[in-house]
């Protein structure tokens, strides 16, 4: 069973920072697109970053330059690294991992990011 548990995340104030983490099963990772996506109350989930297996990043416009994208391939690990955050960065944050050749998604169980004075 393939399984993504998040975490990090919480209450920031503005011009802060935080870290997410998404641990995955093994089975999927070496060959997965990792991602993170987040959802503000009464809006659609949207992409903040992924990462490919061998790397290859790409972000969101409204988070380029403040947000970074990695992963550790040694501890089946993908890390979201929030840094400048803003008010208007407040969602709650899903891991996605996609594989390819099975076409299949599995979610995270989502993280809280709020970010307030």
């Amino acid at each position: 069973q393939v399984q993504l548990v998040e975490s990090g995340g919480g209450l920031m104030q503005p011009g802060g920072s935080l870290r997410l983490s998404c641990a995955a099963s093994r089975t999927i990772f070496s060959i997965a697109i990792m991602g993170w996506y987040r959802q503000a109350p009464g809006k659609q989930r949207e992409l903040v970053a992924r990462i490919t297996s061998s790397g290859t990043t790409i972000y969101a416009d409204s988070v380029k330059g403040r947000f970074t994208i990695s992963r550790d391939n040694a501890k089946n690990t993908v890390f979201l690294q929030m840094n400048s955050l803003k008010p208007e960065d407040t969602a709650g944050y899903y891991c996605n991992a996609y594989v390819g050749v099975s076409r299949s998604d599995y979610w995270g169980q989502g993280s809280q990011v709020t970010v307030s004075s």
